[in-house]
């Protein structure tokens, strides 16, 4: 008889869910992060690997997974691992300011402001994705993404901002944004990049047009411009960020 997912616990659910893998990589475990377990509400304990003969905990590229070239670029990354909805906000975003008549750095910042959303993680997003971008991008773009994540919660009349609608749905009508927010914008406030990412603020979209589709080939030559890409490619260059891009690579890797 097939046991109910519901009647066990998650520990031994995500046990199942291990041997069921083993099965179908031929002997790999993929080992589950921390931040994995905890997002199923488990509270995870260390142990060491199985020592099955012949099993191996995964290290390297993950079949599961498209395959990367040796050297990848950020569009590799757009490409094979970023969210398809994900690239849709970012390109709509990046239209809206270019339409405006916005200088290009913004909209370099609007084309780029939650590339952590999109192909990392959606928790501190600002201050993830200035990190992912930071070594390759001007510095006014990395802490304007930096600083979109406080500013949004906060509304400028004096420059058409409000507080987004869809916030009172998405957080409730009461919700207050966490004291390290509030010290950040008030820090956001005093910098004389505070409308760059106030900026990307206003251009960020919070609707889509379903019938609208934007292609990055739009913006091939804003990238080109703005972003540094490396020789070496993402991740083999040895930059505070390099680490990031690895992870996105090989995100099932053991170690």
């Amino acid at each position: 008889m097939k046991q109910n997912v519901d009647t066990i616990s998650l520990s031994e659910y995500a046990d199942k869910l291990e041997d069921q893998q083993i099965k179908e990589l031929e002997g790999k475990i993929i080992a589950r992060s921390l931040i994995a377990q905890l997002e199923e509400g488990r509270q995870p304990s260390y142990k060491r690997g199985k020592t099955t003969p012949g099993v191996h905990l995964m290290m390297g590229d993950d079949p599961r997974l498209p395959e990367m070239p040796e050297n990848p670029t950020f569009m590799d990354f757009v490409r094979l691992r970023f969210s398809i909805g994900g690239q849709q906000h970012l390109l709509q975003s990046a239209r809206l300011a270019q339409k405006a008549g916005l200088p290009e750095k913004i909209v370099l910042a609007c084309l780029l402001h939650d590339v952590a959303v999109s192909g990392f993680i959606r928790a501190d997003h600002g201050y993830w994705g200035a990190a992912l971008i930071e070594p390759y991008v001007d510095e006014e773009v990395s802490w304007a993404i930096r600083m979109h994540q406080c500013c949004r919660f906060f509304a400028d009349p004096d420059v058409g901002y409000e507080y987004p609608e869809m916030y009172h749905r998405m957080f409730g009508e009461d919700y207050q944004p966490e004291p390290y927010i509030v010290a950040e914008y008030e820090r956001a406030r005093k910098h004389k990049w505070y409308m760059t990412a106030r900026q990307i603020c206003m251009n960020d979209l919070y609707s889509f047009n379903p019938d609208i589709l934007v292609e990055w080939d739009e913006f091939e030559d804003v990238l080109g411009r703005g972003f540094k890409q490396p020789s070496e490619g993402l991740g083999n260059d040895n930059t505070s960020a390099s680490h990031m891009w690895r992870t996105l690579r090989r995100p099932s890797n053991a170690l």
